[in-house]
């Protein structure tokens, strides 16, 4: 057996004096196994040739057995690798990536409220958005830009053609894909150095908590009234803070909800849902097409003081745009007692 392992040693030094790749010389010691193996099945016991090549046909063939197993799970290995899809390939930081990433965020950076260690807290964050319609598009829009580290979107929606006066994360060439494919398309188009995890689904109550404890705040752009108040129970039920907003024809509203941090609830401040035809939809009444890009906005930037920790967020307090009258108000919000959802949970820390 030591005159087929100085074989293998020798077949190796050739392949690395020519500069074979490891395929070809893996591929030459194999062979000289299955030689190896063949002359001990088909020549008589005591033949010389048997002897020089020493052990048995049993032992041979484990050895043979034990190289095709790990050449079977190399290959298994590389076949699965070919069957990622390139955007989700994150190969590891080059030195050249972090001063790119460095360089991208430097405005950031020299913003005296963020900083570095601010900027540090947006790429380790993780953050969940509720729609990825008129105001999901500019929010996801903006907290990719911002350099937030990991994004998730969840819609079960495609692109229409009476989306894109609004929904400008879309283009008319993706008209008919779902929505969270799209924007992931032009979110990882913005910035490559952050994670995107499309959920082209809708949520509903079996999987809001399981999704929402993977991340650190939720952000609620969607225009259905029950998905709002399952969005609002979960955020409470988990203590996370809740970014939300609404807009309709020319007006606009934001806020923060977390009573974990002494603000009420969403349905402190709505109990009920708006009587039929007292708040139509985008469809039924119309949008001006920039108020959700007002809005969405809004919500990135107080989802980014609350990560980085800067200013002074919307907590506890309601902010009302009215774009035709160019009029913008802020009041405060109380907790309920009576509350079904926080039992007026921010009653007790003093809002």
């Amino acid at each position: 057996m030591a005159l087929v392992l100085v074989c293998a040693v020798f077949l190796w030094g050739v392949g690395h004096l020519l500069k074979a790749p490891y395929s070809a010389r893996f591929t030459m010691i194999g062979l000289l196994c299955l030689l190896v193996l063949a002359v001990q099945l088909l020549l008589p016991m005591g033949h010389p040739l048997r002897d020089m090549t020493g052990g048995s046909a049993g032992e041979w063939m484990v050895v043979v057995s034990l190289g095709l197993a790990v050449w079977a799970y190399s290959r298994g290995l590389a076949r699965l690798r070919e069957m990622v899809r390139p955007e989700n390939q994150r190969a590891p930081p080059s030195s050249d990536q972090s001063t790119a990433e460095l360089e991208r965020n430097a405005r950031h950076i020299v913003l005296r409220e963020i900083g570095g260690p601010g900027q540090k807290r947006l790429k380790n964050a993780r953050v969940l958005v509720i729609g990825a319609g008129g105001l999901g598009a500019p929010a996801l829009q903006y907290l990719a830009a911002a350099g937030v580290g990991t994004i998730g979107v969840i819609d079960d929606d495609v692109v229409e053609n009476s989306n894109l006066q609004r929904q400008v994360i879309h283009t008319d060439d993706r008209i008919g894909m779902p929505k969270v494919f799209s924007a992931e398309i032009a979110m990882t188009s913005q910035n490559p150095f952050v994670t995107i995890l499309p959920y082209n689904r809708r949520l509903t109550r079996d999987v809001a908590q399981r999704l929402f404890a993977d991340f650190d705040v939720v952000l609620d752009g969607t225009d259905d009234v029950a998905t709002r108040y399952l969005v609002s129970e979960t955020t409470v039920a988990l203590g996370m803070p809740l970014v939300s907003a609404a807009i309709s024809q020319w007006e606009g509203q934001i806020s923060i909800f977390d009573p974990s941090r002494g603000t009420p609830c969403y349905r402190c401040i709505f109990p009920e849902a708006a009587a039929d035809g007292l708040a139509p939809t985008c469809a039924e009444g119309g949008v001006l097409g920039p108020l959700p890009g007002v809005l969405g906005s809004m919500m990135a930037v107080e989802t980014i003081k609350l990560i980085a920790g800067a200013g002074d967020p919307l907590l506890g307090r309601l902010m009302m745009y009215d774009a035709l009258g160019g009029d913008v108000r802020v009041i405060g919000a109380k907790a309920r007692k009576d509350c079904p959802t926080c039992h007026g949970v921010g009653i007790a820390t003093g809002t």
